[in-house]
């Protein structure tokens, strides 16, 4: 029940999670039985429409109801933002849209849709998909090469069409990229005499104390040196996976199926993580998602945020207390010898195999990844293209001045091993970032840690 008085805002999350709730539900023997009164109606019902639909001239895809579960109305201005360019979509093309707010949390997301996909249900009609879930998504999802021309799928990068190709089907379009970045405040570097962001994860920290230090004593108390995401869920995942490839540790299961997680360069790196909580960090980041971390970093607590690039338009606001003070640079190595990484995130658009309306569904996904709007994505929300020609766009790159550094940062992007785990994906991740969130809390050693991701990640790829 919508809350008397609430916000529209409410009421809208509200009526999300009833659809969420409803479809939930679906293929439950109760609402089988009541979907078979109607079966001999609905099929006389079709007839009639099918032979309306043959004497009546109608533009492509028109006049259809597209349900697509978009991105969180909890997330930035990411939902709010697509919700009104899928509406734009539907006053031209003379369709309609049912807009979904997925869970802030990818975790949570994936959880859902699988619901959704468990029951095949036609209640939604096109998702948004994380860059690691191709795998598990693939059987529920139709093959946008027969939507799609290939003149159009050459223009996205080729490492991401890849990414979205399983056995041979375009499961889902890139839509954009995301990586992990550092942000830095540029004053307080100045204020305390340092010219550069940190190289290090050791400089980091160095350079975190000192201004934490200096800060809580000209009168901030709630001031941090470094905030992240180190909840259990997927956030802390990427973080981690940020780490360890960092410190020379590898990327958990490599491209041969070899489980490579149980080694001295992990083990260090998530110590080295775990020696932050508590000092440059504040204890309870072992429960900030993304959204935590960034709330304090714009409010102007925080020196250091890993994060993601969405973060970057809401710091720059001419309302943010941090606007015109901050910048962006690639995630520091582990060590002098270490590497820089970027976990690579972002993503995708796929239709559903279940959906009833599938030319309107492929229609909506092309016009949210053509270069018009992802130019528009780019300016309004700061995120990523995935179309190399916009990184040349000098109107764009006017409007965003960080993107400059993305080519430094799109060099140095490390993949989860999603690919090579498939379907199984979620079980490795699940045993990573419980482990490592045990880790950051002080419940177990990195060394304990490592052994337990190892035999979880053993027992998916033999």
């Amino acid at each position: 029940m919508v809350r008397e008085g609430g916000s529209e805002a409410e009421k809208e999350l509200t009526r999300n999670h009833l659809q969420w709730f409803i479809a939930a539900m679906k293929g439950f023997p109760p609402m089988n039985r009541l979907n078979n009164c109607f079966g001999r109606n609905a099929l006389r019902l079709l007839g009639v429409l099918f032979l309306v639909s043959l004497l009546t001239p109608r533009h492509y895809a028109s006049g259809e109801t597209v349900r697509f579960a978009g991105d969180s109305d909890l997330v930035g201005d990411n939902g709010r933002w697509t919700r009104a360019v899928a509406e734009e979509w539907a006053k031209k093309t003379n369709n309609t849209v049912e807009y979904i707010s997925r869970p802030a949390d990818a975790t949570a997301t994936l959880q859902l849709y699988l619901q959704y996909w468990g029951s095949k249900s036609g209640d939604v009609d096109v998702y948004m998909v994380d860059v690691i879930w191709q795998g598990i998504a693939a059987p529920h999802a139709v093959d946008l090469k027969k939507f799609v021309k290939d003149d159009q799928i050459k223009e996205f990068f080729p490492s991401s069409v890849e990414n979205n190709t399983v056995n041979g089907r375009l499961v889902s379009i890139p839509w954009f990229i995301d990586a992990g970045l550092l942000y830095y405040r540029t004053d307080l570097l100045e204020k305390y005499g340092y010219k550069a962001p940190p190289k290090t994860w050791e400089e980091l920290a160095e350079m975190a104390k000192k201004i934490q230090d200096g800060e809580r004593a000209d009168g901030n108390p709630d001031f941090q040196g470094f905030v992240f995401e180190g909840k259990a869920s997927e956030s802390v995942t990427c973080n981690a996976v940020e780490w360890i490839y960092s410190y020379g540790g590898g990327t958990v299961v490599d491209p041969d199926k070899k489980v490579t997680i149980n080694n001295p360069n992990a083990i260090k790196a998530l110590e080295t993580a775990k020696s932050w909580v508590g000092t440059i960090s504040p204890t309870n980041v072992t429960t900030y998602g993304e959204e935590e971390a960034r709330i304090i970093w714009q409010a102007g607590n925080a020196a250091f945020m890993r994060n993601w690039p969405y973060a970057y338009p809401l710091g720059a606001h001419p309302k943010s207390p941090i606007s015109g003070k901050f910048d962006v640079t690639v995630l520091p190595k582990g060590g002098d010898n270490g590497k820089n990484a970027a976990c690579l995130g972002g993503w995708q658009l796929m239709v559903s195999a279940y959906s009833k309306v599938p030319n309107a569904s492929a229609d909506l996904v092309r016009y949210l990844t053509s270069p018009e709007i992802q130019k528009k994505h780019a300016v309004d929300l700061g995120l990523l293209p995935t179309l190399p020609a916009l990184y040349s766009d000098p109107d764009l790159l006017g409007k965003i001045p960080w993107f400059k550094n993305a080519p430094d940062v799109l060099t140095n992007v490390v993949a989860r091993p999603s690919t090579v785990t498939g379907a199984y994906y979620n079980r490795v991740s699940s045993g990573l970032f419980e482990n490592v969130n045990k880790v950051l809390s002080g419940e177990e050693s990195a060394k304990d840690a490592v052994s337990q991701i190892e035999r979880v990640a053993k027992g998916v790829v033999p």
